[in-house]
């Protein structure tokens, strides 16, 4: 009986030590999987993770104003809090360090520094940002500065509205200016902005987010313009883009030797059937979507396709707006989410609006086939579990896993055939504050218990140390 009871323990124990190993499999990646140099990391932005909001000096932002609207957000949850990265920023640096990561990409509050928008500077603010990014580069990780993820100075849109006034772009680049002459010395990777096209649809075209601008058929707006805002926050977001990084090369760049790019949300878009008006109806959804912002910052203009839709409803740049944004960009920061079927729909909506100029609808899936797992996917690569799954469980995420592991085979066989990418930053890090969907959603490699903010790092996290092992 002793003989047995030893050997259903082996089993029970070579059993266990098997399924972890599958678990922690990484499909034969490893870091010289990878090239000479090349950077892994995790990202978080600052509403998301960390609190202090209303505190220390920091001035609101338009998702502050935007969320006080019951039922905006999922339980009405606010990011007063969220998980308070402010006061814990050692013990998550201490994390990513623990699971061998090279980078940290963080976005800097504009009102935390700037509570006004321009003018009086909350040194607390800065020291924040300096302390972060000294204890970053202390545990040998190397900070990627991020300086917009959505969250506009609310005073700059209460006074002159914000992204639909050029007086943005300056006050933008001024704001950069600060960054760079305070942070410059040890922040060598910069952004401008993430996702600016998120901001110009979601926020001025069905107003999902702040600060929330649409014309009333396509949301739950009380003003906006639908067919004429978006396009007129996107060219503003353009400029002050191009605007800073003129700042950057011109001030700074020969003595701090940094480079400065932008972070773009990527969809990919395949016709619905191989008919000339599905592929038609494909390529516009890729201008419309893609070619909005990275044809200007290549080329100096926006894609033809949206010149002949849009037509007078869409800002033009000045010959002196060109030389300024044509080839404003070290590199492109690529936040990947998933892939669609577009079919042609031709329509003369009453009201025009920004996803009504595609003429184009969507399909999740083709002749009865799905396109894709139904998972959310994001320089940048996320999926996500609910907000409510307990803590056992909530570690034990082998479909994170799964998919990071997929996603970064596809992406070394697409490094393999040339493409020139040089680093990948894993989102989030941390479980956080999810915008609309509040806690409702959790992205994170970490867990975080909301009731104590105690941090408990998932499979997943030490999945990505097994696979960054330095040897």
């Amino acid at each position: 009986m002793r003989n047995f009871s030893l050997l259903l323990c082996s089993l029970l124990s070579l059993l266990a030590t098997l399924t972890l190993a599958t678990k922690f499999d990484t499909g034969g990646l490893s870091r010289k999987s990878f090239p000479k140099g090349f950077v892994f990391g995790t990202a978080t932005s600052a509403y998301q993770v960390e609190g202090m909001a209303h505190k220390d000096g920091r001035g609101p932002s338009i998702w502050d104003e935007f969320i006080k609207k019951p039922g905006i957000v999922a339980n009405n949850a606010t990011a007063d809090v969220t998980v308070d990265q402010y006061h814990r920023y050692k013990e998550d640096i201490d994390i990513m360090a623990n699971l061998n990561m090279d980078a940290y990409r963080f976005s800097i509050s504009w009102s935390r520094i700037f509570p006004n928008g321009t003018g009086e500077v909350n040194w607390k603010g800065v020291a924040y940002y300096n302390s972060l990014i000294d204890y970053l580069i202390k545990r040998g990780i190397t900070p990627y500065a991020n300086l917009y993820h959505y969250d506009l100075p609310l005073a700059l849109e209460k006074r002159y509205l914000g992204l639909l006034n050029r007086r943005v772009v300056k006050d933008f680049a001024d704001y950069a200016d600060f960054c760079f002459k305070t942070y410059g010395d040890r922040v060598k990777n910069w952004m401008t902005f993430n996702e600016p096209r998120v901001v110009a649809a979601l926020g001025y075209d069905n107003g999902f987010f702040a600060p929330g601008r649409c014309s009333k058929e396509y949301g739950n707006c009380t003003e906006g313009n639908s067919g004429t805002e978006p396009y007129i926050a996107a060219h503003n977001l353009i400029l002050s883009h191009a605007a800073a990084v003129q700042r950057y090369r011109e001030k700074y760049l020969a003595k701090q030797k940094g480079r400065i790019g932008i972070l773009l949300d990527f969809v990919w878009y395949e016709p619905l059937t191989r008919g000339k008006q599905d592929n038609y109806a494909a390529q516009r959804a890729r201008d419309f979507h893609i070619g909005w912002f990275i044809h200007p910052i290549v080329y100096g203009e926006y894609p033809r396709t949206m010149q002949n839709i849009v037509g007078d409803r869409l800002p033009k740049f000045t010959p002196e707006d060109v030389k300024m944004v044509k080839g404003s960009m070290d590199f492109v920061g690529i936040n990947q989410y998933t892939a669609y079927y577009m079919y042609n729909q031709l329509s003369k909506p009453k009201t025009p609006g920004y996803q009504e100029d595609w003429h184009a609808g969507f399909n999740f899936s083709k002749n009865g086939v799905q396109i894709g797992p139904k998972v959310i996917i994001c320089n940048e690569l996320c999926m996500d579990d609910p907000g409510n799954v307990t803590l056992p469980k909530g570690l034990h995420d082998t479909k994170r896993i799964h998919y990071y592991r997929s996603y970064l085979l596809a992406l070394k066989k697409a490094i393999d055939e040339g493409a020139n990418v040089v680093g990948y930053f894993a989102w989030s890090l941390v479980d956080n504050f999810e915008w609309r969907l509040g806690y409702t959603s959790r992205f994170g490699i970490v867990y975080v218990d909301y009731k104590d903010l105690k941090r408990y790092p998932k499979m997943s996290a030490y999945w990505f140390k097994n696979l960054l092992q330095r040897g």
